[in-house]
């Protein structure tokens, strides 16, 4: 009787056009990479019964690249677009919207949708080809068929005729390295693609295949990287109990000037470096915490994630108040984990974690904007910065930090050391990803850190997380028998930032509450003269204002919208101040234990 019913109903999904019947093959080509494009071709047949009734195809560009929440418009670079039937008989088609071109079958019974992307834009989010090495972002670059995410597909590369390399970690079909299938569209999306002649430093870190595919000339030293990685990544493993991935790529661009940072996937991060980072202590320090923060989202995020976050809607922005556990707890493990590897000290990750109290504290957003707010609208405000965002907002990424650091310490401190942060993560990467194979919601984030603590932490969430109360940071770091000293700045300053321009002083920010903010002082206003002396840069008007005393009055000449002006500010500070994690004295055998686990000492 079941295996009938069974029968019927596979039936039923073939007849109305079920989705293993289908094949989706794209084939990417790179034949002159100086002119910055890629060729795409997306071959669909065996379409099913009600596409074909329907009588059209839709394909879509991503507006967003996963792990990146901005809206970039992957569309604009689209052109040349062409549609065929299988005999290479042309197909009407028209783009019905910003992302979406809509291809009309008549009685075709597939469709081969052709187009070229413009990739030129250097970043770890966007495509970028150039004639040494093309990077593929594949939300920016592959379209997908309306309705069949889900469906499986091969991708056949035909790199320029001088490279060699292909990384990515999509399965290679029988072995050839520029044939590779993707189990769906997210797969797909999530896994990048390095092409080119980069440098293949392969090892094997917890009985897993892992590589750096190293674009870019820089000098570091291969034996300590490849050493102080597996450290990282085993310090990682040890937190969750297991690697989830066959593979891991680290696609590092080695650049010589440009932003920097790095993007998480699936099985693959990308990384993007000064090539001269690793020639200091600090620099490749810096390295190695950006490393350890992407590796962390092998599990956290993409893994274990907030349950907006996958599966995505590509259309349109996708949003969550969860930010500052997503990116906030990874940017506090990055340091411990780097730290329990045994590449920095205990004093260096005291350090470390006052970073990001300073960073916080520092911004007068703080005051306004909570870690929820500041994850919600990250897709308007934390990737589109402006003159006035150090005063209206904060990144969930030092602010989420902060708060992890909250939720560790409240949890050493109850459970006298037995439990951690790690308690948290290990309990809603079992519950929610591996037994429901789902995301976690803001409840159950809650619930399991409550469970860690024993003890409700409404304090924490209501005032911390969706709220902006001053922080208790006595009552936190003194489980672990620390205290925070504060040095505020009190060198004489208007409070505002400036830049040369063109030998001309222009300003870029007021700080809320400062001396210029204050008395009237606009951004974009170009400084002319301090009290009739004629400032001809930056460190000229620094140093007239650094020799006043706070609560002197000086005249400024300035020049707004081509009109001289003449004010009068009132020197003050900047409002800002350094803040540093200190021993306290004596402290006690319950506070030594909490300081030892927090410090990330074994």
């Amino acid at each position: 009787m079941m295996r009938t019913k069974l029968f019927v109903l596979l039936a039923a999904l073939w007849l109305t056009g079920s989705i293993w019947a289908q094949q989706l093959a794209y084939q990417l080509s790179i034949d002159a990479p100086h002119t910055h494009y890629v060729d795409v071709e997306i071959r669909f047949e065996n379409l099913p019964a009600n596409i074909q009734k329907r009588g059209y195809v839709d394909f879509k560009m991503p507006v967003w690249a996963p792990g990146s929440y901005l809206v970039r418009e992957f569309a604009k670079n689209v052109e040349g677009e062409t549609a065929k039937d299988l005999n290479g008989n042309a197909l009407k088609f028209q783009k019905i919207n910003k992302n979406n071109w809509r291809v009309q079958l008549g009685t075709a019974k597939g469709v081969v949708f052709s187009y070229k992307v413009y990739a030129f834009e250097q970043s770890v989010r966007t495509s970028f080809v150039d004639d040494s090495h093309a990077f593929i972002s594949p939300s920016g670059v592959f379209m997908f068929p309306d309705g069949f995410v889900n469906l499986p597909s091969t991708i056949r590369i035909k790199p320029y005729k001088e490279w060699k390399e292909i990384s990515c970690t999509l399965e290679k079909v029988n072995g050839d390295k520029y044939t590779l299938r993707a189990p769906n569209y997210d797969e797909l999306a999530d896994a990048p693609i390095e092409i080119g002649n980069q440098k293949i430093i392969s090892f094997t870190a917890a009985g897993v295949p892992h590589q750096y595919a190293m674009y870019g000339v820089a000098q570091y030293d291969e034996e300590r990287l490849v050493r102080d990685t597996k450290a990282i990544i085993e310090a990682a493993v040890e937190i969750f109990g297991e690697l989830p991935c066959k593979e891991y790529i680290f696609i590092v661009h080695n650049l010589g000037g440009g932003a920097t940072g790095g993007l998480e996937h699936l099985n693959s991060t990308v990384l993007a470096v000064n090539r001269n980072a690793y020639q200091t202590q600090s620099g490749y320090l810096g390295f190695l915490r950006l490393a350890a923060h992407e590796y962390f989202h092998l599990w956290n995020v993409k893994r274990l994630r907030p349950d907006v976050l996958g599966p995505f809607d590509y259309d349109n922005e996708n949003y969550t108040r969860q930010l500052w556990m997503a990116e906030g707890f990874t940017s506090y493990y990055d340091d411990l984990i780097v730290r329990r590897a045994g590449l920095i000290d205990e004093n260096a990750y005291l350090r470390s974690v006052a970073a990001n109290i300073n960073e916080h504290e520092n911004a007068p957003g703080s005051k306004v904007q909570s870690v929820a707010e500041a994850s919600f609208d990250a897709w308007i405000k934390y990737y589109r910065r402006n003159e006035n965002s150090i005063n209206s907002s904060i990144s969930y990424y030092g602010s989420g930090a902060r708060v992890a650091m909250l939720i560790d310490l409240e949890i050493l401190h109850n459970s006298k050391g037995q439990k951690s942060l790690d308690d948290v993560m290990r309990a809603l990467y079992a519950d929610t990803y591996k037994k429901a194979n789902r995301g976690f919601t803001e409840a159950e984030l809650k619930k399991a850190c409550e469970a860690a603590a024993g003890k409700n932490l409404d304090d924490i969430f209501n005032d911390y997380v969706f709220g902006t109360k001053p922080t208790n940071y006595e009552k936190y770091l003194a489980y672990a028998g620390l205290r925070l000293s504060v040095t505020p700045d009190n060198t004489p300053s208007l409070g505002m930032t400036t830049a040369d321009e063109n030998n001309r002083i222009i300003v870029k920010v007021t700080r809320k509450d400062a001396p210029a903010y204050n008395d009237g002082i606009n951004v974009n206003d170009e400084i002319i003269a301090i009290d009739g002396f004629r400032m001809s840069n930056t460190a000229a008007m620094d140093a007239h204002i650094a020799n006043r005393k706070i609560g002197d009055a000086v005249k400024i000449t300035l020049a707004r919208n081509g009109l001289i002006r003449e004010m009068t500010v009132k020197v003050g500070t900047a409002g800002t101040a350094q803040y540093m994690l200190v021993p306290v004295s004596n402290p006690t055998a319950e506070q030594q234990t909490v300081f030892r686990k927090f410090t990330g000492r074994r």
